[in-house]
């Protein structure tokens, strides 16, 4: 699917996007303990996933596209590159749910800085902060997978869960990326 030039709607999954492979970069995470660090977050506070009671879930994604805003040349190529902001809707449509089955904490995270994701934070009407790793502290602590484009590195997308400080379960590759709170969820009934 090709858009036209400022007509990005970044709700819309396109059909016949390409399926992430599972390329091994996240076997390394289940039973890795969070590392003692502050990340800023889209409701003003600083969150350090180390510290949190109970279980957390944090979903991770490349970047949130804005409406209008034309996305890198290719990006729809990459695969699963697009589907940030299905991600984050399918976590706010079940965000109760979530917390029924006992997550405490709910967060997104990008390597884009909190000013660019408030603005989707806001627009996507998230219960939920979104967390900042623009510097890369998380990304590099943990050995997260990574890709760049236009110069800039980006997350692959995947989800965490989080026992008091401890990754759990890591859910990688995630496709499709609006299924992944569904996919998350099942885990949690599975428990």
């Amino acid at each position: 699917m090709t858009e036209a030039p400022g007509t990005h709607d970044p709700n819309i999954l396109p059909p016949n996007i390409p399926a992430p492979l599972d390329d091994g970069a996240a076997k390394h995470l289940a039973g890795q303990r969070m590392p003692d660090l502050a990340l800023p977050a889209t409701d003003g506070t600083s969150v350090n996933l180390s510290k949190l009671v109970g279980r957390t879930v944090v979903y991770i994604y490349p970047r949130t596209g804005v409406p209008g805003v034309d996305l890198p040349s290719g990006w729809n190529d990459i695969p699963g590159a697009r589907g940030c902001t299905p991600q984050s809707c399918s976590f706010r449509d079940y965000f109760d749910e979530l917390k029924r089955l006992g997550v405490a904490q709910l967060y997104g995270l990008s390597t884009q800085d909190t000013a660019y994701q408030q603005e989707a934070a806001t627009r996507l009407h998230l219960p939920f902060a979104i967390l900042s790793d623009e510097k890369l502290a998380l990304t590099m602590a943990l050995r997260l997978p990574t890709f760049t484009v236009v110069g800039v590195t980006l997350l692959k997308r995947m989800a965490l869960v989080i026992d008091a400080g401890t990754i759990t379960k890591a859910f990688y590759p995630v496709f499709p990326p609006d299924q992944s709170a569904a996919e998350v969820i099942g885990w949690l009934q599975s428990k």
